[in-house]
């Protein structure tokens, strides 16, 4: 038998869609613990802000003040007992690092520029139309959730669909392949009936007048 037919006729693992590396292992549960750690931080973190009434911007700036006081306490208590100062790492961005990122940056901008110029000036429709869905599918889904559900929202679906379809991949593929079989068959159905009519009613129309 040959191999069974894959969604978008890909020839590649989900795995090698996903980059090949950690971060498609642990998408698709291969560092089980990583994965698991991630989802019951990120688990604990939404509860928090959504239980003690935490603002992002506040709950940072509570961590890196505890963080200064400890250092702080712990800087002036080495040097009093002529201990060892806390083993911090160099905090220091070279210029190579800084005109890297700038350069990604100004890449990016100037594609989302480009973008955003081409659909003011309707050079492009289909995108025109595609950037509208976006924005009014993301003006709907934030009416219904705040940012920090969503976001955790969407982590949990990226941590768990593309897992189970890589586990149920051979059912899901048929039965989709399946249906969209079933719909192909439907569309040509009343493409036959309903659209060559009507088309045929219109060229008749048009030879009565002339």
């Amino acid at each position: 038998m040959g191999s069974p037919e894959r969604l978008f006729r890909r020839q590649r693992t989900l795995h090698e869609i996903l980059g090949g590396g950690l971060v498609a292992d642990v998408i698709l549960w291969r560092q089980k613990n990583v994965t698991t750690g991630i989802l019951l931080v990120t688990l604990a973190v939404w509860v928090v802000f959504e239980k003690s009434g935490y603002t992002l911007l506040s709950l940072v700036s509570s961590v890196l003040l505890l963080l200064f006081v400890i250092l702080f306490l712990w800087a002036k208590a080495a040097a009093i007992l002529n201990r060892p100062a806390p083993p911090l790492p160099e905090l220091h961005l070279s210029e190579e690092m800084v005109n890297e990122a700038a350069a990604v940056i100004r890449t990016r901008l100037n594609a989302l520029l480009l973008v955003s110029q081409d659909i003011s000036l309707g050079k492009d429709s289909r995108l025109f139309f595609k950037v509208a869905a976006y924005l009014l599918l993301i003006y709907f889904v934030g009416g219904l959730t705040d940012f920090l559900t969503l976001g955790y929202t969407s982590l949990v679906i990226v941590l768990t669909i593309p897992a189970l379809y890589e586990r149920y991949e051979d059912y899901v593929d048929k039965y989709v392949m399946m249906g969209y079989r079933k719909l192909l068959q439907l569309y040509v159905k009343l493409d036959e009936e309903y659209v060559n009519r009507f088309q045929h009613l219109v060229l008749e129309k048009k030879k009565k007048l002339s």
